[in-house]
């Protein structure tokens, strides 16, 4: 939207929109967004997150296609709410999803990735607006609008390839499926592999001891996991309040009030958007070495800095000021890109725990959608009230940002999401371990951990073993928490994640006809074939 709103086709269409129309027009996208984020922890949970995405990405289509054939500002309005739904899906349940399918040593690294691709996604989408600047007609803001549906629609293919998340397959009692995702994304296929399955026995014991403490409530979660709660929507609240919108979603309104005009503007959008593209490749290397924290408080001084002088350079108002707001805007925006742009993505999904993740994780991004809606709202009304003191609001809260970092955030680096709880000191998942694995009171405690569906087989206290003690970490393994309960991944799985019975078939097989190709596209295991829950080298003999 950033580069069509100063095209001069697009405001003789809607007759030369108002400050107020256009900050509502690029605003009202956070409304749905924060609708559908608020929804999307419930849907990730009952659903899965596969399935989430794949949605999310067919709601973003419909709301694309009808800002692309906007007839009136009503119906771009409408396309906008919708595409926003879609948003508010995907950018709540794809840091979940990644959270929860990236190992401990490099799963900063890959959510910095993931951002990075986002921030791809922007400039890309700076210079198309500019190339089709040059286009006449109303083609010239169509074109640009279309492209959400190319994207969105790429988005909901790739949703049919991926796997399901091992930890959300565990919670939902499937197993088989899941000791197969593992053994691909821990043991190279290979479901006898000693590291995928440590890893479901760590997951499975997570999983168990997280369903003893209860129900999943909103309430619960504020009352037992309030400072978690608080960082993960704190982090998303101040990277809004820093001030990122006021350069992503108006960038070259930003330019054309310092100086630049029509095309230039919009050239220096797109200059600047590849320089924030090549600020959010460091986080790869150094997320994971340094940490969070140090990322975030850099950061948050080097906003500081180029916030004030930006202000300072429109207060003088001299003939150099645009081409110093250029370089200052950059400065902001590398620094951004390197610190605030990817952390408050990656902290929240990591930092809460399984039974909570999606519900937290979608107050989080609700929390990034308010205030993202606030600061597009506002943006245009405060340039015109208050013009170069904006920067300075936004230079403030920067400086609050490496307050509250300084003395709450915990440094999260290379903790297993299961170590979570230990980090914090909020758990209450810690059970005695009774002397005998035969008494009535501890076979009563192992079943309670199980729903009455559950394949985890009864306790049995053949199934534990003495050679199963400590973790390497010190922390006492899953497998030695409660002697006697049955944690191991199953043995016996077939090509595509389903157990072996007596028959030879293969248990909730898809009927024939278009709807059992729907059923077994949108399954838990993808594509018809299971292709993506094949281990490798474990096909029958």
């Amino acid at each position: 939207m950033s580069g069509i709103l100063i095209g001069d086709y697009f405001r003789a269409y809607f007759h030369d929109p108002s400050p107020v129309q256009i900050a509502t027009m690029v605003a009202i996208l956070e409304i749905g967004a924060l609708v559908s984020s608020l929804m999307v922890g419930r849907i990730g949970d009952l659903i899965g997150r596969r399935r989430t995405i794949f949605y999310g990405s067919c709601v973003f289509v419909v709301g694309g296609a009808l800002q692309t054939f906007a007839r009136t500002m009503a119906m771009m309005m409408a396309g906008r709410v919708l595409a926003g739904l879609g948003v508010g899906m995907l950018s709540t349940i794809v840091p979940v999803y990644q959270s929860e399918i990236s190992p401990p040593h490099n799963r900063g690294q890959l959510a910095c990735i993931e951002f990075t691709g986002n921030i791809i996604g922007y400039a890309t989408s700076v210079w198309v607006d500019y190339l089709c600047g040059f286009i006449e007609g109303d083609f010239s803001w169509r074109l640009p609008l279309l492209m959400q549906c190319i994207m969105g629609s790429l988005l909901a293919l790739g949703s049919l390839i991926i796997v399901e998340s091992p930890r959300w397959l565990l919670d939902n009692d499937h197993d088989e499926e899941g000791i197969v995702v593992i053994a691909n994304l821990y043991g190279g296929g290979d479901i006898h592999n000693p590291r995928a399955r440590d890893e479901f026995r760590e997951i499975k014991m997570n999983v168990l001891m997280h369903r003893q403490e209860g129900e999943r409530t909103y309430s619960e979660m504020f009352k037992r996991y309030g400072r978690r709660v608080f960082i993960a929507m704190s982090a998303q609240a101040l990277a809004q309040l820093n001030g990122i919108n006021v350069i992503s979603y108006y960038a070259p309104y930003v330019f054309e009030k310092a100086g630049w005009a029509g095309h230039d503007a919009v050239l220096m959008a797109g200059i600047n958007g590849v320089i924030y593209v090549l600020s959010t490749i460091p986080p790869w290397y150094v997320v994971d070495r340094w940490g969070r924290r140090p990322i975030l408080l850099s950061g948050a001084v080097a906003m500081v800095a180029a916030l004030s002088l930006i202000s300072y350079v429109l207060y003088l108002d001299i003939p150099s000021s645009p081409k110093l707001m250029v370089i200052l805007v950059v400065i902001y925006n590398a620094a951004f890109g390197y610190s605030w742009g990817p952390v408050p993505w990656l902290y929240p999904p990591e930092i809460l725990p399984l039974k909570i993740r999606s519900k937290g994780a979608s107050l989080s991004t609700a929390t990034n959608w308010a205030f993202n809606w606030l600061v597009g709202e506002m943006t245009p009304i405060l340039q015109e009230w208050i013009a170069w003191r904006l920067y300075l609001l936004h230079a403030f809260f920067c400086a609050v940002s490496f307050v509250v970092v300084y003395f709450l955030y915990p440094e999260t680096c290379g903790v297993r999401l299961e170590d979570m709880d230990a980090l914090f000191g909020d758990s209450t998942r810690a059970l005695g371990t009774p002397a005998s694995s035969n008494t009535p009171a501890l076979r009563a405690e192992s079943d309670a951990l199980l729903r009455p569906a559950s394949p985890v087989a009864p306790l049995d206290a053949r199934s534990w073993s003495p050679r199963r003690g400590f973790s390497p970490a010190g922390t006492t393994s899953a497998a030695a928490a409660i002697p006697g309960l049955d944690i191991n991944p199953p043995d016996d799985v077939e090509a595509d994640g389903k157990p072996r019975d007596g028959g030879g078939a293969r248990r909730g097989a898809s009927g024939g006809g278009l709807g059992g190709f729907i059923s077994r596209i949108m399954g838990r295991g993808g594509s018809s074939r299971g292709a993506q829950y094949a281990p490798i080298g474990q096909g029958e003999e």
